[in-house]
């Protein structure tokens, strides 16, 4: 299969380690030669400065869109309408100015576009969601998402402050930028009823335009109540997230990727007359997992949606219900 990667920052990189450890030879790289990475890596593989001349005279089979955010569209849309299955980073734009143009496009490609949202493919938040649909749980009451981050530490080859999470003009901002629970949230307890959030910036980072906090408020339509916090500044970073249900409670920390399910011993058998304590399971990460094994099962499945063998896990349906919600809290 050949593949055109747009964009050679570190998440270009990444998509080009993993395709290249899966076997794919066949990788086109289009770039505007502004990534702060050394290119030594890149060595023998052909470049494109021009897009369309790139998709014209190489025809790849697919596109993975890792150029900044407010630049996505330039690639992903030309990318379907060549009838490219696109492998599209979220957010999926900035602003939803193209996305009628972008779904127009779809159609020449047979909607093979995956919207890279890679916590779809963590063990543990799908064992939660294997837990959450076998009705372990009972009813679905709280769930709370806590993402911080330290902006400065992202990159320490580059300045913060010109890296597109700090600037509005490139599509950045905590609230797009850390739209994962946004989508993983909806992944695990359906569909969200209505937003409100608080969110500024509050911290001495020097941004352009954007915001490094948020308290994002949300009621799911199946009377959930909840939320996702995010921002820039905090160190150590924490990512954790706890649902609660009337039989019991899901806790999962990113630091470990541990996932603990707390079922409550009266929870299928009346109310004990002393309180008991709950009965706890642990579901750990496989051995030898890390990170990149997220980005390695997104490009799998990637490759599979390309050759037509696969439908997307993560569709440009949910990339565009994450960046309304995103929008929606800015």
């Amino acid at each position: 299969m050949k593949t055109l990667i747009a964009g050679l920052g570190s998440i270009g990189r990444r998509h080009f380690r993993n395709l290249v450890a899966l076997g794919e030879k066949d990788i086109v790289l289009y770039r505007t030669h502004k990534a702060t990475l050394p290119d030594d890596e890149l060595a023998g593989y052909p470049v494109e400065t021009d897009l369309a001349e790139a998709l014209k005279k190489h025809k790849p089979d697919a596109v993975i869109v890792a150029n900044p955010t407010a630049l996505h569209m330039d690639i992903a849309i030309p990318a379907a309408e060549a009838g490219c299955a696109v492998l599209l980073e979220k957010p999926i734009a900035e602003d939803l100015s193209r996305i009628d143009a972008l779904r127009r496009a779809a159609e020449k490609n047979s909607h093979r576009i995956l919207v890279g949202f890679q916590f779809r493919y963590h063990p543990t938040l799908n064992k939660a969601k294997e837990l959450i649909e076998a009705g372990v749980l009972g009813k679905i009451l709280t769930v709370h998402a806590h993402w911080g981050e330290y902006l400065p530490n992202w990159h320490p080859w580059e300045d913060y402050r010109q890296s597109y999470a700090a600037r509005d003009d490139l599509g950045g901002g905590v609230i797009r930028t850390l739209t994962h629970p946004l989508d993983y949230l909806r992944y695990l307890l359906g569909e969200v009823e209505s937003l409100q959030a608080f969110q500024g910036h509050i911290s001495a980072l020097e941004l352009s335009g954007v915001e490094d906090v948020a308290e994002i408020g949300l009621k799911f339509k199946s009377g959930a109540i909840g939320g996702a916090h995010v921002n820039y500044f905090q160190r150590p970073p924490v990512h954790r997230l706890e649902i609660v249900g009337t039989a019991g409670t899901l806790r999962w920390d990113n630091a470990d990727g541990m996932l603990i399910h707390y079922q409550l011993p009266d929870a299928f058998g009346g109310i004990y007359p002393q309180p008991q304590a709950a009965i706890e399971t642990h579901y750990p990460l496989p051995a030898g997992f890390d990170r990149n094994h997220l980005f390695v099962a997104q490009t799998q499945h990637f490759l599979e949606v390309a050759s037509g063998s696969a439908a997307p896990i993560c569709t440009l349906e949910d990339g565009v219900r994450a960046l309304e919600m995103a929008l929606a809290a800015r």
